[in-house]
């Protein structure tokens, strides 16, 4: 890299670190505002108890028959038809499974509920995931993410898995760290929570819109940058993790979110909500 493009990139990051101020002061917008409050209306009974513990995923069982270890807390792999397994129940399995030092038990549990009925015709999902269990170095990989998380908090958690097993990219990387760090909770910093791709897009909308109205982004290529649809970096994951919990606060001091809601039902009401179309 010559002079000019290290100067380039310093402008660009320098800028990425204005736009990240900047949603850190101004968090949720008041669109997004208004949508949430929409969706906790709806959804209110549903989470009763403020927590997105009740999020249920339908999945179908036989179409995983190739992946061992199989969790108890699946349906077993010959039933018949669909199945489903919620929040607090893959939380629970997660906790028995690193109770047993089976982290592959653990990441099984949370994979599938990850992936639903989404991805797996044509096997995509199970023929992945039976990639990823195939991996020498797995337990390995798993048991340091849980240490690090344990010893020092969720950025070093995904910092220590981040490209050490094939296969298992962001999104499920931090699925497995989302519900680890329930049964493990950090030593330091906020609780690790999901990030995928659709959560990224929903971030991405708030920094091009903030960037606008500070002209440090006008036409959305930092927001664009910083926040891509796959292979954040650490930085990035604790940038969002910081922004969630605080944004989780700004709520629960309004009138339409439970008081004292945990920013993992942030999480979920940002994936399954949006006002980019309906302002």
């Amino acid at each position: 890299m010559n002079e000019q493009d290290e100067q380039n990139e310093r402008g660009r990051q320098e800028r990425a670190d204005a736009v990240d101020r900047e949603m850190a002061a101004h968090l949720l917008p008041d669109p997004v505002v208004r949508a949430l409050g929409r969706w906790w209306e709806t959804n209110a009974s549903a989470y009763a108890d403020g927590t997105p513990g009740a999020h249920t995923v339908r999945y179908t069982p036989s179409r995983w028959a190739q992946i061992t270890p199989w969790p108890k807390a699946l349906a077993p792999t010959s039933a018949d038809g669909d199945a489903a397994v919620s929040r607090a129940e893959v939380a629970s399995a997660v906790a028995d499974a690193l109770q047993r030092d089976a982290f592959r038990e653990a990441l099984v549990a949370t994979y599938v509920w990850g992936k639903g009925k989404r991805g797996t015709r044509g096997g995509s999902g199970p023929s992945t995931l039976h990639k990823i269990l195939a991996f020498d170095g797995l337990d390995g990989a798993l048991a340091a993410a849980v240490t690090a998380l344990h010893e020092h908090g969720a950025p070093q958690a995904y910092a220590a898995l981040q490209g050490q097993v094939p296969g298992l990219g962001p999104a499920f990387l931090t699925k497995f760290l989302y519900f680890t760090g329930i049964a493990v909770p950090p030593a330091h910093g906020p609780r690790p929570l999901i990030l995928d791709r659709m959560l990224s897009r929903r971030l991405r909308w708030m920094a091009a819109a903030v960037g606008r109205e500070s002209s440090h982004d006008l036409d959305g290529s930092i927001a664009a940058w910083i926040w891509s649809d796959s292979n954040w970096t650490p930085h990035r994951y604790q940038v969002y993790l910081s922004f969630m919990h605080a944004a989780a606060n700004q709520l629960a001091a309004g009138d339409n979110w439970p008081s004292g809601a945990p920013p993992d039902l942030l999480e979920c009401a940002l994936f399954t909500t949006s006002w980019e179309t309906s302002g």
